[in-house]
């Protein structure tokens, strides 16, 4: 049971909060004999190009999440450019995405000659909101992409609808929430298609990867016909036949092997080790129920949604519930209390210069509106909500494993900033 240190803050010469060895608790993935004999009988067989265990790994892939189709990738910024194609985006055409996102959510867009146009973020959730969408459907949007941001499940119910009333498709970013559930249904499985990256960082760790997941067979063709090369003769859409053998986007986005073989055995013990990671996520943020300045980004205990894998798991900030501590401060005194505290999100997408001025492509104007039929560029003041959030998240602890003493002591660390902000202003 977590008791409060009275000792001053670490950061004015206190005694640090975190004294036991962390031991494992942060290590990721986890790599055992298994993991190690898959890829030594790739290797063994001289076939990491191949893609006899890439097909194995997207059947059991889309078994596991109750779909038709799954296609992997060599990472998942390439599953969602082949995707954002596969939904017919094209020149001049619109994506609706979240501004608060990693720039693989939409970057993609501009390669293909579209412009992406962002939406404010709910400032509880860190999603899409839906309230300010459908104002900035234009009859160029071809997609929304909402992202499930560090686990969280975006509003997919009103997504969907607002979807689904315009001619739109739902392209879900499902980058952070591997196995995570929105009101009883796997994340992912709810747009018309879900991208998914699975590279070393993620929650379902395989390596450098990324998957695709859809029920929707032209998606899945389209998909197979823009990236892939060695796979279609089993297509059957009559306008993508002619251009069988060669992938139309020029690009060879195949899983490598050793990423795929890694994969089955990962997902064999996914589940098992998801529910630890929650476990452990819950643990820490029953601890600091009612602490001042310090909310947690989960959700609702009886809402029948999940954090899945709890991807790169947050904190909301509350400055004004602390005297108007400024973010750097509280992270700074955290981290010499010896517990892990970073700023919990990057500069808004709409603000970097790639989707403002920069001409990458030699169009003789910004490529982000190079084909665009209005500019849609959002300059500084445009989403308000997205650009006070890099002030109001903080990047927390994420658990591997349920160690209730290590825990404890991290939780312990962030009630003591909290508790003693006074001493910081």
């Amino acid at each position: 049971m977590l008791t409060r240190n009275c000792d001053g803050l670490a950061v004015l010469g206190g005694l640090k909060a975190v004294t036991l060895d962390n031991s494992d608790m942060f290590t990721w993935p986890i790599i055992t004999e298994e993991d190690e004999q898959a890829v030594l009988e790739v290797l063994r067989r001289r076939a990491m190009s191949a893609i006899d265990v890439t097909k194995q790994f997207e059947e059991e892939y889309a078994c596991w999440h109750g779909v038709r189709y799954a296609l992997g990738f060599n990472n998942g910024t390439a599953s969602l450019q082949t995707a954002m194609w596969a939904c017919g985006v094209r020149r001049g055409d619109e994506v609706i995405a979240p501004s608060l996102t990693f720039w693989a959510t939409c970057l993609p867009a501009l390669s293909l000659g579209a412009t992406v146009v962002f939406a404010e973020a709910l400032p509880d959730t860190l999603c899409l909101d839906p309230d300010d969408i459908e104002h900035r459907i234009t009859r160029r949007t071809r997609a929304i992409i909402p992202v499930h941001i560090s686990g969280y499940p975006a509003d997919m119910d009103r997504i969907m609808a607002i979807a689904h009333r315009h001619g739109v498709k739902v392209i879900e970013d499902t980058s952070h929430a591997h196995g995570g559930l929105y009101k009883g249904r796997k994340i992912g499985t709810l747009g018309d298609v879900g991208c998914f990256s699975c590279m070393s960082l993620k929650s379902l760790a395989i390596g450098e990867a990324g998957m695709m997941i859809t029920d929707d067979v032209e998606i899945y063709e389209r998909s197979l016909a823009f990236a892939h090369y060695e796979r279609h003769d089993g297509m059957t859409l009559p306008e993508l036949i002619e251009g069988n053998g060669l992938p139309w986007g020029g690009c060879k986005y195949r899983m490598h092997q050793l990423s795929s073989a890694v994969g089955r055995v990962q997902l064999r013990h996914y589940r098992e080790r998801m529910k630890e990671i929650q476990r452990s996520m819950h643990y820490f943020w029953d601890l600091l129920e009612g602490v001042p300045g310090i909310k947690a980004h989960r959700v609702p205990a009886e809402s029948g949604s999940t954090m899945g894998g709890w991807y790169a798991p947050c904190g909301l900030y509350r400055p004004e519930e602390l005297g108007g501590l400024p973010a750097t401060k509280f992270i700074e005194a955290v981290k010499a209390e010896g517990s892990i505290c970073n700023p919990g999100t990057r500069v808004p997408l709409h603000l970097h210069p790639l989707f403002n001025s920069l001409d990458v492509y030699g169009d003789g104007k910004p490529t982000c509106i190079a084909f665009a039929e209005r500019d849609v560029r959002q300059h500084k003041g445009s989403l308000p909500v997205t650009e006070s959030l890099p002030e109001r998240v903080l990047r927390i602890p994420w658990f591997k494993r349920f160690c209730p003493n290590i825990i404890e002591q991290h939780a312990a660390a962030y009630r003591k900033v909290a508790e003693n902000a006074t001493a910081l202003l």
